[in-house]
C-alpha cells in the first residue's frame, strides 16, 4: 500500500491558517502539549518537505488539534478548512486561479463538478489522489490518499478539515451552503475516505 502523499504548500497554507484561527500563544502550547516540535507553528518550516512527510505531518498536526478542541474539535477544524479554502486559491499555480475564474462565470447549477474537480488538484499530490462521482442528485468525493486520516486510528469519521474546505469551495462557488458528511474514513478502517455532498440547490 503506498504512503499518503500532500503536497508541501498545502502543508503551509494549513499551517498558516491554524496559526491565524489559533493564535501563537495557543498553537505553541497545543504543540508543547502533544510534545510535537515548536518550529512547527511556522509555516516556512516546511518549504523543503517532501509529499510524505508533509502528509505525516499533516496528519499528525490535526490529531494535535483533535486533542487540543477535545469535544469542539469537528466544529474548530470544520473552520480551519473553511478558512483553509481561500488561502489555497490564493497560493494557487496560474493555472489554478485561471480555472477558479472560469467556475465564476459558469450558470451556478453547473458550477458544483468543478469546483470540486478544483480543489482535487488543489490539495491532492498526484493525479487520482481524489475522485468525484455522481449519487443520483448528490454528489461523492472520493479521498484515496487521505492525508488527513494518515497513521490515525479512530472509531467515527476525523477528515473535519476536508469537510469544511469541501463546504466553502461549494459556498464560495454558489452562494449556497451545502450538507458534506464523510461516510467512510480510513481512520476507522475503511480503504478510502468517503465525503457525500447534498442540499444547495441552486
Amino acid at each position: 500500500m503506498s504512503l499518503p502523499q500532500l503536497p508541501a504548500r498545502v502543508l503551509r497554507c494549513f499551517v498558516a491558517t491554524v496559526a491565524k484561527e489559533l493564535g501563537s500563544e495557543s498553537f505553541n502550547a497545543m504543540l508543547s502539549i502533544s510534545k510535537l516540535p515548536l518550529e512547527w507553528a511556522l509555516p516556512q518550516t516546511f518549504i523543503k518537505s517532501d509529499p510524505h512527510e508533509a502528509a505525516r505531518i499533516y496528519a499528525s498536526l490535526q490529531s494535535a488539534l483533535r486533542t487540543y478542541y477535545g469535544r469542539g474539535a469537528r466544529g474548530a477544524l470544520i473552520r480551519v478548512g473553511e478558512s483553509l479554502w481561500l488561502r489555497l486559491l490564493e497560493d494557487a499555480s496560474l493555472n489554478g486561479r485561471m480555472h477558479a475564474a472560469i467556475i465564476k462565470r459558469l450558470p451556478l447549477a453547473a458550477r458544483r463538478k468543478p469546483t470540486l474537480d478544483l480543489l482535487a488538484k488543489l490539495i491532492s499530490a498526484a493525479p487520482g489522489d481524489m475522485t468525484l462521482h455522481t449519487l443520483d442528485l448528490d454528489l461523492l468525493l472520493a479521498d484515496h490518499a487521505s492525508p488527513s486520516a494518515d497513521g490515525q486510528s479512530a472509531s467515527a469519521p476525523i477528515c473535519y478539515v476536508t469537510q469544511g474546505l469541501i463546504r466553502e469551495s461549494l459556498r464560495w462557488a454558489t452562494g449556497h451552503t451545502f450538507d458534506v458528511e464523510e461516510t467512510s474514513c480510513k481512520a476507522t478502517g475503511e480503504p478510502t475516505c468517503e465525503f457525500t455532498i447534498t442540499g444547495g440547490k441552486v
